[in-house]
């Protein structure tokens, strides 16, 4: 960390997110450093692209939002998330064997990984082995006081709970939503209910923290030493895409920065309020 701004690294996809008229960046740990970077951070990502124009569209779209690359150019198409919206609400067509499925491990990489005061990566980058072995190697070079936080972000069918438990184990600190909690249930040792699931799931895994969010309701942070709750602000919705990702980008800076996790949690949840307001994930 260099003058209070935390270096934060987002590992696994990055794309196109393709709605009927138009395409934006995305993808979830693209998403996290887009505004890691907005909010004060040194943000990078660690992903690929191809050697397409929609590859080094997104390139430039990186460099135009301050976020720096460990992004290679790989022979696979770009990624690309085809996005449909309804009331808000999106639903997804991830599209296979792209360029983000193939991130080649790189000493620049793992040097980059060494320095991280924390790195954010998904479920959804362990769909293909490729990937899946870069980005363990990548993790198991970070210091043991870095944040390693798992998005669970489950996107059937690419997860199971063999690939949950591992992950589980690389991790320090995890966000899942109120649908997922369920589903990860059997791994906390409880019942469906949420906020028994962040419970167990902190005590089993000895995490530093659990991040719970439940849509336009409220959202929650789980340690060790109690839970910060908050409702969410009412706002009209433009769309919902990135506000979960925009909400672990907010927290991890601010609290890296320094701020009490109320504090941080606060920068999170208005964050995330603000990005609903606004088409896309990387709102200006």
């Amino acid at each position: 960390m260099t003058d209070n701004k935390p270096i934060v690294v987002g590992l696994g996809e990055v794309l196109w997110d393709v709605f009927s008229q138009q395409k934006r960046p995305g993808g979830a740990p693209a998403n996290v450093a887009y505004h890691a970077a907005r909010l004060g951070a040194q943000a990078f990502l660690v992903s690929a692209v191809g050697a397409d124009a929609d590859g080094q569209k997104l390139l430039a779209q990186l460099q135009m939002h301050h976020i720096a690359c460990c992004t290679a150019r790989v022979p696979y198409p770009t990624g690309r998330v085809e996005v449909t919206l309804h009331h808000g609400a999106a639903t997804y067509q991830i599209v296979e064997n792209s360029a983000w499925d193939h991130i080649p491990f790189t000493q620049e990489a793992a040097q980059l990984m060494a320095q991280a005061d924390a790195a954010c990566f998904g479920t959804l980058a362990f769909r293909s082995p490729d990937t899946a072995h870069t980005l363990r190697q990548l993790l198991d070079q970070m210091r043991p006081q870095a944040l390693k936080v798992l998005d669970v972000n489950l996107r059937p069918p690419y997860y199971s709970a063999e690939l949950l438990q591992d992950l589980l184990g690389r991790c320090n600190a995890l966000k899942l939503n109120d649908e997922e909690a369920p589903i990860l249930a059997p791994l906390a040792g409880a019942a469906a209910d949420p906020a028994d699931v962040c419970r167990g799931l902190l005590a089993r895994y000895g995490l530093r923290l659990v991040i719970l969010t439940a849509g336009a309701r409220y959202s929650e942070i789980y340690t060790p030493a109690g839970v910060s709750r908050l409702p969410m602000p009412v706002v009209k919705v433009a769309d919902t895409v990135g506000a979960g990702d925009s909400f672990t980008g907010a927290f991890i800076t601010a609290f890296l920065q320094g701020q009490t996790l109320e504090q941080a949690h606060r920068q999170a949840v208005q964050t995330a309020a603000y990005v609903c307001t606004r088409p896309g994930a990387w709102p200006e």
